[in-house]
């Protein structure tokens, strides 16, 4: 196989108008990471940069602390009347420091690099969290956000019940043998299908939702051949909704190379609202259930 990679910055470029994931790997932390995490000394005005981020601080009840988010936090509705300092991958100093925060809530693979070495030396304080496209990756994110903000007992409250509900997602599909092979594409821009690899959140939610990617030998997200697309045969496609311009069905299986796959010989696709779906954050056990359940309908068990 054959794989083309685009340019980084063009790649988070696709990748952000939808919402703010990590497409870099974060390094593994284990289950209770949040020990020696850093607190903040002011928490009275808070700048979250990441859209799980945001959504555990609101599911913490913590958003009180907030004065501003970026644009890839549009979950819950609320957020969206707070001042929006830019993309959490094309953030300016300017730009978050506008809203004078008294610290900085960031999710790692905010950037661009430059702009958060400026922030981070500067006199607002920093605390950059992990994403880990896992179960106890999303355990650790909400310990952090709650440690962060001095809501350890609340986080530890959420932790437990995002843990039951993940755990109880998973199991749905714990009893199928015959995983489907699922093609995460990302875009189809002139033709040219950028689909997930390994160290993903695409691969990391298929996974938890039973399926398994179709597509191995790489990480990140890179540029298919047509042959690399036809040998991984995948039974079904998966896209973002949600996501920047659409593409239609026919587009989609228009395209030569997944036309002579699996996926595209049954017309299967499956669209979900890209900050559901690759959010990993407190609706993502809501998320494997959609997809396992669009994957494989009544083998689902309840």
């Amino acid at each position: 196989m054959r794989f083309v990679s685009r340019p980084s910055a063009l790649r988070g470029s696709m990748i952000g108008s939808a919402i703010g994931f990590s497409l870099a790997f974060a390094a593994m932390q284990p289950a209770g990471a949040a020990e020696g995490v850093s607190v903040f000394a002011d928490p009275s005005k808070i700048a979250a940069i990441g859209g799980s981020i945001t959504e555990i601080v609101y599911a913490l009840g913590e958003e009180k602390h907030l004065v501003a988010r970026d644009s890839s936090s549009l979950y819950p509705k609320a957020v969206r009347e707070l001042p929006d300092v830019g993309y959490m991958r094309q953030l300016s100093p300017e730009g978050v420091l506008s809203v004078n925060p008294t610290g900085i809530l960031a999710l790692h693979g905010s950037g661009p690099k430059e702009t958060v070495d400026v922030l981070k030396k500067t006199s607002v304080q920093f605390i950059e969290v992990p994403d880990r496209y896992d179960h106890e990756g999303i355990l650790d994110k909400i310990r952090i956000v709650g440690k962060a903000l001095g809501a350890d007992a609340k986080a530890e409250a959420l932790a437990k019940q995002v843990d039951a509900r993940l755990k109880a997602a998973e199991k749905q599909t714990a009893s199928i043998k015959e995983r489907k092979r699922v093609l995460f594409v990302l875009s189809m821009q002139g033709g040219k299908i950028m689909a997930a690899g390994s160290d993903t959140a695409a691969n990391g939610i298929v996974e938890l939702a039973g399926g398994a990617n179709a597509i191995e030998g790489f990480s990140g997200y890179k540029q298919l051949s047509d042959e690399a697309i036809i040998t991984a045969r995948p039974d079904v496609i998966l896209m973002m909704s949600n996501a920047g311009p659409p593409v239609s069905d026919d587009e989609v299986f228009g395209n030569p190379s997944i036309a002579s796959t699996p996926a595209g010989t049954a017309r299967k696709l499956i669209r979900i609202d890209g900050a559901y779906l690759l959010g990993f954050g407190p609706r993502t056990a809501d998320a494997i259930h959609d997809l396992a359940v669009s994957l494989y309908g009544a083998q689902v068990t309840d």
